[in-house]
């Protein structure tokens, strides 16, 4: 096993990140003490400190307490857009999945500084959450933005969105669900785009080359910083079938 300076294990297996630390600085580490019982979930692990265990299931009305629709963002990063979406819209559950500690921590103190209460965070991967975590047919709309690109070809087997993660995601997604996704480096979304067109169980909810932008994501300061250098944001809308 891969360790980093932390002691975190990751699989073996190809994996979509990296091993990076999971150290805190001061004030994260004390909103993370403070704030995290109320919205990450304790997960059961398999081997790896990421993995989910394959007999754990979550159950969504219980967590939230309610019956309502489901959002799930897989690589939520910093939380802009999920905590966004949940303050938008209260009466929609939002799930965050995100491997990195800083980026969940990051996005408790944004749920705690914008008071929503319908939003919770799994820090693991994601194809674990969505092949066997989650209900199947119980997520109402994923999110991938601006997936890692690793854009160097001899790194580009570890790009997120492929067959593997879009089986997953049919799996999860009930019929009508949509997957939105949005990438600012063109082979990435190009690729994005042949994944999906031809994986069982999706069509193109869009016209011409590329989606309209999604309104419902707020402009990031990722997204600035890939204006700034001139990369265009193209976005992609499929519908589970």
């Amino acid at each position: 096993m891969q360790q980093t300076d932390s002691g975190d294990r990751y699989q073996r297996k190809v994996v979509s990140f990296t091993a990076r630390g999971s150290r805190l600085d001061a004030r994260r580490q004390r909103i993370w003490d403070e704030h995290a019982d109320r919205f990450v979930l304790d997960v059961p692990r398999g081997e790896a400190t990421t993995s989910v265990h394959p007999d754990w299931r979550l159950d969504v009305p219980a967590v939230f307490g309610r019956e309502a629709p489901l959002v799930v963002e897989i690589g939520s990063g910093k939380g802009e857009a999920i905590i966004h979406a949940a303050e938008t819209h209260p009466d929609v559950d939002h799930l965050a999945v995100e491997v990195y500690r800083p980026g969940v921590a990051q996005t408790v103190l944004l749920a705690t500084r914008r008071e929503v209460t319908n939003v919770r965070m799994i820090r693991a991967d994601a194809e674990g959450v969505l092949a066997h975590a989650l209900a199947a047919a119980s997520v109402d709309e994923l999110w991938t933005f601006f997936p890692d690109p690793w854009h160097k070809k001899k790194h580009q087997k570890r790009r997120l969105v492929g067959p593997r993660l879009a089986a997953s995601a049919a799996r999860a997604l009930r019929p009508g669900g949509r997957w939105r996704l949005a990438s600012d480096w063109a082979h990435y979304s190009a690729q994005m785009r042949q994944v999906l067109d031809a994986a069982p169980g999706f069509s193109r909810d869009f016209d011409g080359d590329w989606a309209p932008r999604f309104d419902g994501r707020p402009e990031t300061g990722f997204e600035a910083k890939a204006a700034r250098a001139g990369r265009e944001v193209r976005d992609l809308v499929y519908v589970r079938t």
